[in-house]
């Protein structure tokens, strides 16, 4: 007869349920960290703007919900087959981060408040190396969750 833990540890993949723990944890680690680098840059209004706001505390939460979002596909879409060991887990986070500094402030919001998409200069540049943190740190975190016992 098999043992209790044997029989409680899934024999393929992670839960569902552990890859969504493990998108909110990395989405907040991850979106804490770039938020952080974000208000040092004073890009939180514009983010607060999306919003019809002009606040730095409304645009670190819209920040924070689209960090969780973002997470949350990361585990959704590469949590059983990529994020199996911390030097696969960053280097997805890395190339996923990447991706989404085109489609968020390269497309996305350009769009959304009127300016030219695909726009590169000096800000998109450092919100580029703000989306790499971003995304390694989220990487690393949910391999963290993912490899934790239930």
């Amino acid at each position: 007869m098999a043992s209790a833990s044997a029989l409680s540890r899934p024999t393929s993949g992670t839960g569902i349920g552990r890859r969504v723990l493990a998108g909110v944890a990395g989405g907040i680690a991850g979106g804490i960290v770039f938020g952080i680098l974000m208000a040092m840059m004073g890009m939180l209004p514009v983010i607060a703007s999306m919003v019809g706001s002009n606040s730095a505390v409304v645009g670190f939460g819209v920040h924070l919900m689209i960090s969780v979002l973002i997470g949350l596909g990361l585990t959704a879409l590469f949590g059983n087959r990529f994020l199996t060991a911390y030097g696969r887990g960053a280097l997805v986070g890395l190339g996923y981060g990447a991706i989404w500094w085109v489609l968020g402030p390269l497309m996305i919001m350009p769009v959304m408040m009127g300016m030219p998409v695909f726009a590169v200069d000096l800000t998109a540049l450092m919100s580029l190396m703000g989306h790499l943190i971003y995304g390694v740190i989220l990487g690393l975190v949910a391999v963290r969750v993912l490899k934790s016992q239930a």
